[in-house]
């Protein structure tokens, strides 16, 4: 059932969210979305450039982080508009043969600003990766009944 505008206060959490990312994820995200770029996928030229090794695409993390949002609302076409800031990179190990994620992302939601005339809240989420918060003024404006 899609969130009512009239039930929502600002500070209610929406709720959270555990994301598990593979090394596989990034593959399968790479063919989707084109991005190949070897730092999502190849260990020694992540290192080579310097980074600590492969990284999650910044795209898939900001996907992956507003589901909880498209979610909550219930309809995706209700999220109107969804900005970030990039701040630290996802670092995905290698864990090939094991049941254990690379890199586990948590999301948490709660409401930032409504708009009753415009009918619309904003959803400020938080979203950390290894103790470090990965994207900073993470925020979806959703548009409600």
């Amino acid at each position: 059932m899609s969130p009512v505008f009239a039930d929502l206060a600002v500070g209610q959490e929406i709720g959270n969210r555990t994301i598990e990312v593979t090394r596989q994820d990034l593959v399968k995200y790479a063919g989707a979305s084109g991005d190949f770029n070897p730092i999502h996928w190849n260990e020694a030229f992540a290192t080579s450039v310097e980074l600590p090794g492969v990284i999650a695409h910044g795209m898939f993390t900001m996907g992956a982080a507003v589901q909880l949002v498209s979610d909550w609302a219930g309809d995706p076409a209700a999220v109107a508009d969804y900005q970030t800031r990039f701040t630290k990179p996802v670092l995905v190990t290698d864990t090939t043969g094991t049941d254990e994620p690379g890199a586990v992302i948590q999301v948490t939601g709660a409401v930032g600003a409504l708009d009753a005339e415009a009918g619309t809240a904003r959803i400020d989420l938080t979203v950390v990766a290894a103790g470090q918060k990965v994207l900073m003024k993470s925020q979806a404006v959703v548009k409600l009944s």
